[in-house]
C-alpha cells in the first residue's frame, strides 16, 4: 500500500507525486520523497533515480519496460536517471523469489548480454539524458577487505527476514553464503551512486530496503523506493519471463508483437494498459466505460497493440502490423471468441498439439488433416507432419469451424 502524504503540496511536486504513484505498488517513504522533490525544485537540483538490471538474458521484454516506463516519466520531469547494468551482481546470481540457488553467469555470458541491454533500454529512455553505469566499477574495487567490512554492516538475523531465505531455511533447502552477499552488493550500489530513489519490481523490495539501510550506515540520506507490479505474461497467470515462454520481446518484429498483444485476455488488457500504456488514467477509464457500454474490447486491445508497436518500431509499422493482422484473421473468418488452451512441453509436435488442444481425437485424424491441407497455424497452412512449435501463442484452425488459441509454454 502507498503511504499518502496528508499535507498539501506545491502543484509541481504534486504532479510529480502523481506520476510516481501511477501503477505503483508501493512508494516508501512518501513523505520523504515529497520533501526530496520540494528541495529539488527549490535548489534546481535534479534527483538521482536509479534502476539496476542484471544482464541475465540477451534481450529485454515488456515486463522490463514497466519500470523503464516509470524511469522515462521521471526523466521527463527533469530528474537524472541512472541505468545500472549489474555486471558484478550477475556473477553472484539474484536469489529473489527462488527456491534454489541461481547458477551464476560466466563473464562471457554477462558481457554478451550487457552489450544489448542499454541499446534496447534506449528504446524507452532518452539516451542523451541517461547515465549508464556498471556496478563492477566500485564492486571490483572493494576487494576482500572491503567486502568483509561491508558485510559487517548488516546482520544475519535481518538477512533471514527475507521471505525466500526464511522459507528455504525452514524447509532445509541450502542457502549458499554468496547468495547472502547479493542484497548487500545491490544495496552498496545505492551508496556508490548516492541514489535518491530506486525503482524495482515488487520482488526486489527487500534488496531496495537494504540499500536504504546501508546509505544510513555510510552517513547518506536514505533513498526512497518505488516498487512496480510484475507484469503478467501472455499466459495470463505467471509473471512475464523468458523461462516461462510468455514474453513479448521489445525487439520482436512488428507483426509478432502486435499479434501477441492481441492474444491476451480482455481482463488482462486493462492491467497492461495501466502498466504499459502512456495514455492518461482518465483516457483509460473512458475506454473502460465505453467497453461497458458496448464497445468491442477487441478494438481497445488493437489500440494498445498499435501504441506498443509504434513505440518500439514506428507508427507506420504499427499500422502495417494491424492491417496484416486483420487480413490474416478477419479475412479467414476467424471468430472473435476463440477458446483458449494452455499447454506445456514446448517445443511440441504439431500432431500432439492438435490432440492436446482437443481439436482432433487421435494422431491418425491429425495426420489426415495435415495431409489434406486442413490445418492452419496463424493462418498458414501446415504441410509438415514433423513440425514442432516453440513456446508462444498460436491460433490453430482445423477445417472451417474448429479453432483454438494455444498458449504453449516450455
Amino acid at each position: 500500500m502507498i503511504e499518502r502524504s496528508s499535507m498539501p503540496l506545491p502543484d509541481s511536486v504534486q504532479a510529480a507525486m502523481d506520476v510516481a504513484r501511477r501503477g505503483a505498488d508501493e512508494l516508501l517513504v512518501e513523505s520523504e520523497f515529497a520533501r526530496k522533490l520540494e528541495r529539488s525544485a527549490r535548489e534546481r537540483k535534479p534527483l538521482r533515480i536509479k534502476l539496476g538490471l542484471d544482464p541475465t538474458a540477451p534481450d529485454l521484454h515488456l515486463g522490463h519496460t514497466v519500470v523503464l516506463n516509470k524511469m522515462r516519466q521521471l526523466q521527463d520531469l527533469g530528474h537524472t536517471v541512472i541505468f545500472l547494468i549489474g555486471d558484478f551482481t550477475a556473477t553472484i546470481g539474484d536469489p529473489s523469489g527462488r527456491n534454489t540457488t541461481r547458477p551464476p553467469l560466466t563473464r562471457e555470458q554477462i558481457e554478451a548480454n550487457a552489450s544489448t541491454y542499454y541499446r534496447q533500454a534506449s528504446l524507452v529512455l532518452d539516451p542523451q539524458r541517461t547515465e549508464i553505469r556498471y556496478n563492477s566499477e566500485w564492486s571490483d574495487a572493494l576487494g576482500a577487505r572491503g567486502m568483509i567490512q561491508l558485510a559487517a554492516r548488516y546482520t544475519l538475523a535481518r538477512m533471514l527476514e527475507r521471505e525466500d531465505f526464511t522459507r528455504r531455511y525452514r524447509g532445509g533447502v541450502p542457502i549458499s553464503v554468496h547468495e547472502l552477499l547479493y542484497p548487500l552488493m545491490q544495496g552498496y550500489d545505492s551508496v556508490a551512486l548516492q541514489s535518491d530513489l530506486e525503482l524495482g519490481g515488487t520482488d526486489q523490495k527487500f534488496n531496495l530496503l537494504v540499500g536504504r539501510e546501508l546509505q544510513k550506515e555510510y552517513g547518506q540520506e536514505p533513498q526512497c523506493i518505488l516498487t512496480m507490479p510484475l507484469l503478467v505474461g501472455l499466459d495470463g497467470t505467471d509473471k512475464m519471463s523468458k523461462s516461462k515462454g510468455n514474453t513479448i520481446g521489445i525487439t520482436d518484429s512488428p507483426g509478432e508483437m502486435f499479434g501477441k498483444v492481441m492474444s491476451i485476455s480482455d481482463v488482462l488488457m486493462w492491467n497492461w494498459y495501466e502498466l504499459l500504456s502512456f495514455e492518461s488514467m482518465a483516457a483509460i477509464e473512458q475506454l473502460r466505460n465505453q467497453v461497458t457500454s458496448g464497445l468491442n474490447p477487441r478494438d481497445v486491445k488493437c489500440r494498445l497493440a498499435r501504441e506498443i508497436v509504434a513505440r518500439f518500431h514506428s507508427p507506420v509499422a504499427a499500422e502495417q502490423a494491424e492491417e496484416a493482422f486483420n487480413a490474416r484473421f478477419r479475412g479467414n473468418a476467424i471468430p472473435e471468441d476463440v477458446p483458449e488452451v494452455r499447454l506445456v512441453g514446448a517445443p511440441l509436435g504439431v500432431q500432439q498439439l492438435l490432440r492436446d488442444a482437443h481439436l482432433v481425437a487421435s494422431s491418425t485424424e491429425a495426420q489426415r488433416a495435415i495431409e489434406q491441407r486442413g490445418v492452419k497455424v496463424d493462418g498458414v497452412v501446415i504441410e509438415d507432419r514433423a513440425l514442432r512449435l516453440e513456446a508462444g501463442t498460436y491460433v490453430v484452425q482445423i477445417g472451417k469451424r474448429r479453432f483454438a488459441r494455444v498458449i504453449l509454454q516450455p
